[in-house]
């Protein structure tokens, strides 16, 4: 599904495709700062649990979350494929701690199907719906819903 510059259209939307606890997500990319690999990250006493801690990302202190254990999904494993996909929200930068990283999905929004009823639990409020690909259903996060606890 790549699509080279000159063939997206304005209607078209870009999701940064990832893996995280087994499953294969999606953040429009206009939501994302950077993605970065840096793992400096210094622990935060009595955070949360799924708050991995803090980094330091030239001069601006980052809140790392470990979106696995966020989206109720298994914890992210600490390998050399993990990434941060830092984002902005109220004002401030957070990194989504995530397994690997994939490819760049090409979408119009009415593409984008509801969830299904058996992501509509607690934890199925964090995403917007799912994006049928040839290959793959990618469920596309609701990057606000996630941040606002």
């Amino acid at each position: 599904m790549s699509e080279t510059a000159e063939n997206i259209s304005s209607e078209d939307i870009e999701f940064s495709t990832f893996y995280v606890g087994g499953a294969i997500c999606g953040i429009d990319i206009l939501n994302i700062q950077e993605i970065n690999k840096h793992f400096e990250i210094t622990k935060v006493p009595q955070a949360s649990d799924y708050i991995e801690g803090i980094l330091n990302l030239r001069g601006r202190i980052v809140t790392i979350i470990d979106l696995g254990k966020k989206l109720g999904l298994s914890p992210v494993n600490k390998k050399k494929d993990n990434r941060n996909i830092i984002v902005n929200s109220e004002d401030e930068h957070i990194g989504l701690l995530v397994d690997a990283i994939s490819d760049v999905a090409l979408a119009k929004s009415e593409d984008i199907e509801p969830a299904p009823s058996n992501i509509n639990g607690v934890k199925g409020k964090f995403f917007k719906g799912v994006l049928k690909t040839e290959k793959q259903l990618i469920g596309i996060l609701d990057i606000d819903e996630v941040l606002k606890e």
